[in-house]
């Protein structure tokens, strides 16, 4: 192995350089309310405002952009649950290319549908017993398409860590910060950028209780897998932790937790009723976290990354409704 890290600070800064102009610079948001509920001063970076709805179009874009005219003239592959799809049918769209994208069969219908209004050609797959990047590869030969797979791939895991950056340019030092886990993109970007800047900050994984891959990989010392997860956090529905971010979250990321399905729910409809911003399940589950107390120890001055809010308005009503009426 060798120990220079697969993407670091300066990395980084070269995808915010590319990505400035055309992804969003995207708000952060206070609440006096949510600060008394945790005790801290939180500063929610709201990436449910960037294109696309979700922070996946920072690392689509930055992996994209970087393709030689030959491949993008040739078109590009990904396989995704929904947001990286529709980064990546963006992203090739904004650069003259095409996107053919595999997605499990029950995607939501209006991920679908927006990676399809972007331009992209959709084929579908069921994810409880065919392997996604087996398939995706196999997708992209057969075409002769370029993969650009949801996070592993350092130039992807270099434009997720731009939320970070931002967050932390626009903030200043922060104790802890706290960003959702699914295959490990972002929370690697994140924390690449964090610890560059601020070596003593605390970075802080989450995922649902039942995908819980990560926490179980950092414990064991090597990746492990758990079934395919069944949770309302669909876009953190990982088996497995990635093979480029495992390594960087090994070495990076201090801590776990993880968040029931519940508590989502509750972190969604407190985001609605006192933000006013709309969050899906996986883009709720690291605000989740600070208010159902899983944090120890909460620190005085937390970031919390709000990673997407594509989700549709019959969705967002049945996971909100009261318990009693569900």
């Amino acid at each position: 192995m060798t120990s220079t890290p697969l993407v670091t600070l300066d990395d980084v800064r070269d995808a915010a350089a590319r990505l400035k102009g055309v992804a969003h610079r995207t708000p952060v948001l206070r609440s006096r309310t949510l600060d008394a509920r945790v005790g801290a001063e939180v500063h929610l970076k709201c990436e449910n405002f960037q294109r696309i709805g979700a922070f996946k179009f920072r690392g689509a874009y930055n992996a994209v952009s970087r393709l030689t005219p030959e491949q993008l003239s040739k078109g590009i592959a990904s396989f995704s649950s929904g947001n990286h799809a529709q980064a990546i049918a963006l992203a090739a769209r904004e650069t003259g290319s095409s996107a053919v994208i595999l997605m499990p069969e029950d995607t939501p219908r209006s991920k679908r549908e927006a990676a399809e209004g972007y331009g992209a050609e959709v084929v579908t797959y069921d994810r409880y017993s065919g392997d996604r990047t087996a398939l995706g590869q196999e997708l992209a030969a057969d075409r002769g398409l370029t993969l650009i797979p949801p996070y592993d791939h350092p130039d992807v895991i270099a434009g997720q860590g731009t939320a970070a950056l931002e967050l932390l340019e626009d903030v200043g030092a922060l104790d802890a910060l706290v960003a959702p886990v699914g295959g490990g993109g972002l929370i690697a970007g994140s924390s690449t950028a964090a610890k560059g800047l601020y070596p003593d900050i605390r970075v802080i994984g989450v995922e649902p209780e039942a995908g819980d891959d990560t926490k179980r990989s950092l414990e064991a010392g090597r990746r492990v897998s758990v079934p395919v997860p069944r949770t309302i956090a669909d876009g953190q529905a990982i088996e497995t932790p990635g093979e480029l971010t495992f390594p960087i979250n090994q070495r990076l990321v201090d801590e776990v937790v993880l968040v029931s399905d519940d508590e989502i729910r509750a972190a969604m409809r407190f985001a609605f009723e006192r933000l006013k911003i709309v969050a899906e399940p996986s883009g709720a589950t690291a605000l989740a976290a600070l208010l159902a107390g899983r944090l120890t120890d909460v620190p005085p001055r937390v970031g919390v990354i709000v990673s997407g809010g594509n989700i549709n308005t019959h969705r967002f009503a049945e996971l909100c409704a009261d318990p009693a009426e569900r």
